[in-house]
């Protein structure tokens, strides 16, 4: 029985009532969360400019050992450099800088069948722009050849960190937002005698009554038939499930913005129309939306057959049979 979808005459009360909840989380919670996220980022930025002797030893050889330091370096020019305007400052392939930007603390990563000429040749562009557009006011000591002092490297830091969150505080939000929005499912499960189940199940073998966050449900990609994993929320299995019954599927997304959610409105349909193609159109996929969704949004995903639950209204939940 649909819950949202089929019920147009209550969309702009709803939407009104999710702006309204997320403008006072937003006010209340984000400063922290940003905060916060500035804080680690700055400890990051510092140990990257550490690896690079604070600019001073800027050579393919350094973006060879740490790549992800890039993402760094274009925050420490004037002004700071956009991924595209690097690769085109710099006339290198795009998919080396994605490549490099993708790696994780120790983990560097690389093209692999890029050969190592070109990789050289390569790098040595990507340093050479960003020696020649290096903010002289970030980083004085370049200019003199001298060692920085204590004081200058952390404002340095503490300002690359600055822009580097300023860049990335979409996505700050958001996955603070989505914290949020799991606990409030599981607080309002687990009120319901639901389990949460720890990892090392997979979605088919969720008995009655339990739940697992950021479960992987099995697809198929539509052009090639090459299997992958599809990575889901919340899983839940409800308590009068009987064996061999599918678990609902519920993906938490929250917009500070109406824009941005047309731009985002295709992700789910994608995502639910692989689950059907691979398990049947009994599949439930629903959403759990906080903020700037509107009508056009909400009509795009209730012609896919998309349900959804809002956040200010939880109790909905009762109607998925939980």
């Amino acid at each position: 029985m649909p819950v949202n979808l089929d019920k147009p005459q209550q969309w702009k009360a709803d939407v009104t009532a999710s702006v309204d909840l997320y403008n006072t989380w937003f006010m209340a919670f984000a400063p922290d969360a940003f905060r916060t996220a500035r804080q680690k980022t700055a400890g990051t930025v510092l140990e990257d400019l550490q690896h690079t002797q604070y600019l001073a030893d800027l050579t393919l050889t350094t973006l060879r050992q740490r790549p992800g330091v890039l993402r760094v370096l274009r925050m420490c020019t004037a002004p700071p450099l956009a991924l595209d305007r690097l690769v085109g400052l710099s006339g290198v392939n795009k998919s080396l800088v994605q490549t490099m930007e993708a790696s994780e603390v120790g983990i560097p990563k690389l093209p692999q069948r890029m050969a190592n000429d070109v990789l050289d040749d390569q790098l040595t562009r990507i340093a050479v722009v960003i020696r020649r557009l290096t903010d002289d006011y970030i980083f004085p000591w370049l200019a003199g050849n001298s060692s920085p002092s204590e004081e200058q490297v952390q404002r340095a830091a503490a300002i690359v960190a600055d822009r580097l969150c300023g860049v990335l505080a979409d996505p700050i939000i958001r996955n603070a937002q989505e914290v949020r929005q799991l606990a409030l499912i599981r607080t309002w499960l687990t009120a319901r005698n639901y389990v949460q189940l720890q990892p090392g199940l997979t979605f088919r073998q969720m008995p009655p009554g339990t739940f697992s966050f950021r479960l992987n449900v099995p697809v198929e990609q539509p052009e090639t038939g090459k299997p992958i994993n599809l990575p889901v929320d919340a899983v839940i299995q409800p308590h009068t499930a009987q064996e061999g019954d599918f678990p609902i599927l519920i993906e938490a997304k929250s917009a500070g913005d109406f824009t941005n959610t047309n731009k985002r409105r295709k992700e789910e349909a994608q995502k639910f129309a692989q689950l059907r193609a691979k398990y049947g159109p009994d599949v439930r996929f629903v959403l759990f939306l906080c903020g700037y969704f509107d009508a056009g949004y909400l009509g795009y995903e209730a012609a896919e057959g998309i349900d959804w639950i809002w956040e200010h209204r939880p109790d909905d939940m009762t109607h998925l049979g939980l």
